[in-house]
C-alpha cells in the first residue's frame, strides 16, 4: 500500500476564518470548435492551452489586488517559476498546504464533513457565509451555466471555474474533475497537476469512462491512473487530498463486490478518500465502510440514508454534486412558470429570503 506523506497524516491546530475578498467577475472561455472530447484517447487539452486560460484567471484575480492571488500568479507562471529558489516556492503554497491538511483533517468517521457543491462564485460565496468548512465543485451544475449538459465541459473550463471557486472564499476546494480529461495515466498525472497549480485542496477521478459500449473502465487500468494521479497529488511540497470515484452504481452497473474490489485497489494505488456514488442501502454504505480503510464520501441522492444515520454508519462525508445547483434551477421554473400561467408573485418570499442571505454573504 501507498503510504500516505506524514504531511498528509498531520491535523491543523484550527481553524482560522480570513475575511472574504469580494472579486470581479472572470471571463470564462468559448469552447473552441475543434477541441477534442473527454472521450478521446489522448488529453483532451494542450498544454499550452490551458497555459493561456490559467494565465487569464490569473491576470483578472491579480487585477483584484489580492496578495493571496498574486502569489499563486507568481507560482504559476510557468516561465518564472522555474527560476524561484525552493524556499520562496514553499512560502508561497503555505496557505495552499494549509487548506489541503484541514481539509484531509475534516474527515472524521462518524462525524462526516457536509461538503456542498457549488456552481458559481456567488453560490461559493453563499454557502461559506451559511456555514460550511469545505466546497467542492459539480461538474453538472457548472456546465448547466453555461448551458451546457453535464461532461460537455472542457479541461481549460474547468480549471478556470476552480480558480474562480478557490479564490471566493477562504474554504478548502476540491474539483470534480471528472476523469481527468483523459483516458490514459500520463494524461491524468498531467491534469492533477494543473489542478494543484490553480490552488484547489484536493480533486476527485472518476472511472467512467464516457463510452456508452464501455462505461467503466477497465480494473487495471482504472488502478493505474489512480496511482499515476497519487504520484502527483503526493509528491510536492503542497499536499492534495485525492479522491478515488467508483461509477458502477451510476451508469447501470449495480455490482457491489466489484465496486468494493475498485474501492481497495483505489485505497492501494494511493487515494485519499473513497467514494461510490449511487449507493442509497445503508447495509452496502456499512459494508464498503469496513472493507476499506480510507474515508468514505457517500452522495446526498434520493432514497439515501439520512446524515445522522450515514454518521451513525461511519461515513466520513457527504456531498450533494449538482443537486443544490438545479434545485435553484427548480425554484426559478417554478417562479416563471407561477408568474406565466398564474400572474401572481408568490415567489417573492423565496426571492427575499435569497436576497437578504446573498446580501450579508457579499458584503
Amino acid at each position: 500500500m501507498m503510504a500516505r506523506p506524514a504531511a498528509m497524516r498531520t491535523s491543523p491546530t484550527g481553524r482560522p476564518r480570513v475575511a472574504i475578498r469580494p472579486l470581479g467577475c472572470w471571463p470564462l472561455l468559448a469552447p473552441r470548435p475543434n477541441e477534442p472530447s473527454k472521450t478521446s484517447t489522448a488529453p483532451a487539452t494542450a498544454p499550452g492551452r490551458t497555459s493561456r486560460a490559467l494565465r487569464v484567471a490569473e491576470s483578472e484575480r491579480t487585477a483584484q489586488r489580492s496578495h493571496r492571488a498574486q502569489r499563486l500568479a507568481s507560482h504559476m507562471s510557468r516561465s518564472a517559476r522555474h527560476d524561484l529558489p525552493l524556499r520562496r516556492y514553499v512560502k508561497g503554497m503555505t496557505t495552499q498546504a494549509d487548506k489541503a491538511r484541514r481539509f484531509l483533517a475534516l474527515h472524521r468517521a462518524g462525524e462526516p464533513l457536509l461538503m456542498p457543491n457549488p456552481w458559481d462564485l456567488g453560490s461559493a460565496k453563499l454557502l461559506a457565509g451559511l456555514g460550511f468548512e469545505a466546497l467542492a465543485t459539480t461538474s453538472s451544475g457548472f456546465a448547466a451555466t453555461l448551458g451546457r449538459n453535464d461532461g460537455a465541459v472542457s479541461r481549460d473550463e474547468a480549471l478556470v471555474h476552480s480558480a474562480i471557486i478557490v479564490a471566493a472564499t477562504d474554504l478548502p476546494v476540491s474539483a470534480d474533475l471528472e476523469n481527468a480529461y483523459a483516458h490514459d495515466p500520463t494524461g491524468v498525472a498531467e491534469t492533477i497537476g494543473l489542478a494543484i497549480e490553480v490552488g484547489l485542496a484536493g480533486c476527485s477521478i472518476e472511472d467512467f469512462s464516457g463510452r456508452d459500449d464501455v462505461p467503466i473502465y477497465d480494473a487495471q487500468l482504472a488502478a493505474e491512473r489512480v496511482m499515476a494521479a497519487a504520484d502527483i497529488a503526493h509528491a510536492g511540497p503542497v499536499p492534495f487530498v485525492l479522491t478515488a470515484r467508483a461509477e458502477n452504481y451510476l451508469h447501470g452497473r449495480p455490482d457491489l463486490g466489484d465496486t468494493i474490489a475498485r474501492l481497495q485497489a483505489y485505497q492501494q494505488a494511493g487515494a485519499d478518500v473513497l467514494y461510490a456514488p449511487g449507493l442509497r442501502r445503508i447495509e452496502d454504505i456499512r459494508q464498503v465502510i469496513r472493507e476499506v480503510d480510507r474515508p468514505v464520501n457517500v452522495l446526498a441522492m434520493a432514497g439515501a440514508p439520512a446524515v445522522p444515520e450515514l454518521a451513525e454508519a461511519g461515513v466520513s462525508r457527504i456531498s450533494v454534486g449538482g443537486s443544490f445547483a438545479f434545485a435553484a434551477l427548480g425554484a426559478l421554473v417554478s417562479a416563471a412558470t407561477e408568474l406565466l400561467e398564474q400572474g401572481t408573485y408568490g415567489y417573492q418570499a423565496g426571492s427575499a429570503l435569497g436576497r437578504k442571505a446573498a446580501i450579508r454573504a457579499f458584503s
